[in-house]
């Protein structure tokens, strides 16, 4: 009777081995720049700057930095008893509270517009039209808008003084200063929106909305059914991107109104730049810390509910 050997199974080959450790070490050739200028110019600010929100360091000890004193969470309750960094962090909640959606909305509305509604007439022309200002300097775009709005020579109330109203003076007005940096930043910012979702419905089969209009659904059923579904996870995007840039958002009033009337176009980004200039170090990165800490927990609370739904 013969006897039958099991062999054992071969070992792997060294050179597979050796091939996967070169393959991964090129990709990291690759990314190794990205990887250095993140380092030096992400990353490493962070940490200074987290690291002098717990000292008293302003910019007469910039030629000594560790000469500096340790005063632990000083600034940070410095901050929570400071009257302009709670308007400025009101400012920023009400900004991107009203500013979000109404970005949000008219890039939905241009792209289901574009992509069904004049689609006859050239798309390219009406694509590069909404997005140009997306792409053009802030700094540009502000002061356009802040001659637009011009109490006397602005284009804004002249038109309105032809239909017989008197326009207000939009940027010295406390009522009326920040939402006129709200609805310029939203013309400016929808354009993004709108290509990213513009793309995304020329995904969308056109079986699904043929099934849904066999079924008797009219052309809101349609939409609310067949074309949100699909774009959840554009429109998360969408959502998570914008809220993050309009957290920030600092050129905007730094131009146009400098933070007043009366501190009520005042951001969190512009009142951390403010103390900086002044040289209040350890002070603005205390602020700029509990800034990033609230950006990345919006960020990640946007996300969780996102994918939950």
């Amino acid at each position: 009777m013969a006897v039958v050997t099991r062999q054992a199974p071969p070992a792997p080959a060294p050179v597979k081995v050796r091939g996967a450790l070169r393959r991964s070490g090129i990709g990291w050739i690759f990314i190794l720049p990205f990887v250095v200028l993140f380092a030096v110019f992400y990353l490493g600010p962070l940490l200074v700057g987290i690291g002098m929100s717990f000292t008293d360091i302003r910019s007469t000890d910039v030629a000594d930095p560790l000469g500096v004193d340790l005063v632990g969470l000083d600034n940070y309750l410095r901050l929570m008893n400071d009257g302009a960094m709670r308007r400025a962090a009101l400012n920023t909640v009400v900004f991107v509270v009203t500013a979000l959606p109404l970005t949000i909305g008219l890039g939905l509305a241009s792209a289901v517009l574009l992509n069904t509604g004049i689609a006859r007439l050239p798309a390219a022309f009406f694509r590069l039209g909404y997005y140009l200002p997306n792409i053009t300097s802030i700094i540009g775009i502000a002061v356009a808008w802040k001659f637009l709005l011009e109490p006397e020579a602005g284009l804004v109330n002249r038109l309105l003084g032809l239909a017989g109203a008197e326009g207000p003076n939009w940027l010295e007005n406390e009522a009326t200063a920040l939402p006129s940096i709200i609805v310029m930043t939203a013309w400016r910012s929808f354009g993004f929106n709108m290509v990213v979702l513009l793309a995304a419905l020329q995904t969308i089969p056109r079986e699904l909305y043929e099934a849904a209009a066999v079924d008797g659904a009219g052309r809101w059923a349609r939409f609310h059914a067949v074309t949100l579904p699909s774009l959840r996870p554009v429109l998360l995007f969408c959502t998570v991107y914008s809220s993050v840039g309009f957290m920030q958002f600092l050129e905007e009033p730094l131009v146009m109104t400098r933070g007043g009337p009366l501190d009520a176009t005042l951001s969190a980004s512009l009142a951390i730049f403010n103390q900086f200039g002044v040289g209040n170090y350890g002070y603005a990165g205390a602020a700029s810390t509990v800034l990033f800490t609230v950006i990345v927990a919006l960020a990640v609370l946007q996300l969780r509910l996102g994918r939950n739904r």
